[in-house]
């Protein structure tokens, strides 16, 4: 099989699209890969107008007062048609924000925008997910949903209070009865209006950025610091660019970037700390998923560094919707990373979806606890007891080809665990150099295609 990985170079031609010139110009980004890339459409306010909060009544450690004039801001820079929500140096405490349609929230050197830990800050309940079933919950931190020509840029820092957050991370009987019903509920089509989820301890936490059925996104240049949940969600999302972002969260199910269902997208340039995976590809799970029937297509991650995180690049479990044309490159993981695997592939019997195209180019990195590669199809955790398997479908997984991979330790370079009814095909290894592997260098299991070559 033939297949090369190209560099990426990127070309940006700017459209006028105004309306008084106060709308953002459409910035066209075109990426490279080794498959059909579409054009990504994403705002520039450069020209549009600015909305300080001080001028509609912020006043730093004033949570109410903060909220009111960000939502004020916002809501004054989409009548304008477009404009771009200041928030100034210093501290600013706020509950939930929600985006409108062509507005940049803008975060100025030395701005920290700090989130509140109180959940009744995030109600009422907003439609939303939770690993990959749809259902009404708290709000995220920042939420945009079905709004088009948003970001959030500068170099100020995104924060969230933990106090609360952490005690959620323990999952009591309670929780998982919720996660149970939750389950249930998705598994037999009950609307997701009738899905809700929040009472005194399901204790679903909410995502700190989700952009759920949106378009045209950008986010550029700040950092985040402490999550809920996972970090950056792009959901059922198109045209999303991510770049020159510092994510540092370390609690628990906190992933760096989880695009999931969206298409068009590009990570780079970014800095990702993780206590879960750095960027983890979803596409939804199950009945729901199928229901919703949209791939994750068309991501490009390159110029990444990764200092902490199980997985470098992972898929799944949550992928029924399917997961194609993915491709990373030249990204780094930091030499003292506790990380699994560079890339790990999850699903189980009940995903359904399809893994293919997937293209990892150029990695560097020091001591995996796992491996290269890994790639499991009965991978199931806590729900493996927790609730029935009401409808079988299996994962196809074809076409995942890595290329100039470094590594210092793992324990093997592929392992790869399929079903004997549906062998996972076409897995290509080339240019692979690890100095040491404790074990043996290739666990497989119905695998279909393999080749390794060394040069």
């Amino acid at each position: 099989m033939k297949y090369s990985f190209l560099l990426i170079p990127i070309v940006l031609f700017v459209f006028l699209s105004c309306n008084g010139d106060k709308s953002p110009k459409i910035v066209t980004v075109k990426v490279k890969a080794p498959f059909e890339m579409p054009a990504i459409t994403i705002p520039d306010f450069s020209n549009c107008p600015k909305f300080p909060i001080t001028d509609f009544g912020a006043i730093p450690e004033n949570k109410e007062k903060n909220t009111l004039a960000i939502k004020k801001a916002i809501q004054k820079a989409n009548q304008m048609g477009g404009g771009t929500v200041i928030i100034p140096e210093g501290e600013w405490i706020t509950k939930k924000i929600h985006f409108q349609s062509n507005v940049n929230i803008h975060l100025e050197k030395g701005a920290v925008l700090l989130f509140s830990g109180n959940p009744d800050d995030y109600l009422p309940a907003v439609q939303t997910t939770w690993e990959g079933m749809e259902c009404y919950n708290y709000s995220p931190l920042i939420y945009a949903y079905e709004c088009k020509n948003i970001a959030i840029t500068g170099e100020g820092k995104l924060k969230a209070q933990m106090d609360v957050w952490e005690k959620w991370f323990a999952r009591p009987p309670a929780h998982m009865n919720s996660l149970k019903r939750l389950y249930n509920l998705a598994a037999k089509d009950v609307p997701v209006e009738e899905r809700l989820m929040v009472n005194d301890t399901a204790h679903l936490r909410p995502h700190f950025i989700q952009f759920n059925r949106s378009e045209n996104i950008l986010l550029d240049g700040f950092s985040i610091t402490n999550s809920p949940f996972w970090t950056i969600h792009p959901y059922l999302s198109k045209n999303v660019v991510i770049r020159n972002l510092n994510v540092y969260a370390h609690g628990h199910n906190n992933d760096g970037v989880d695009p999931e269902m969206s298409q068009n997208m590009l990570i780079e340039d970014c800095v990702f700390d993780q206590g879960d995976d750095a960027i983890a590809v979803k596409s939804g799970r199950n009945q729901d998923a199928w229901r919703l029937n949209t791939p994750t297509k068309n991501l490009v991650i390159r110029n990444c560094l990764v200092k902490n995180g199980h997985q470098l690049l992972a898929i799944g479990s949550e992928l029924s919707g399917g997961v194609e044309n993915i491709y990373m490159s030249n990204c780094k993981v930091k030499d003292d990373a506790n990380m699994f695997h560079l890339v790990f592939i999850k699903t189980n019997e009940r995903r359904g979806g399809y893994v293919k195209n997937i293209y990892v180019n150029n990695i560097g990195a020091d001591k995996m606890s796992e491996g290269i590669l890994g790639i499991e199809t009965d991978v199931l955790y806590q729900w493996r007891d927790l609730v029935p398997t009401y409808e079988k479908r299996l994962t196809p997984i074809s076409d995942i080809y890595l290329k100039n991979i470094k590594a210092n330790s793992v324990k093997f370079i592929s392992r790869i665990l399929a079903q004997d009814k549906l062998p996972v095909k076409n897995v290509v290894l080339k240019n692979i150099k690890v100095d040491q592997i404790e074990g043996d260098h290739f666990i497989h299991k119905n695998v279909t295609n393999f080749k390794i070559d060394k040069k």
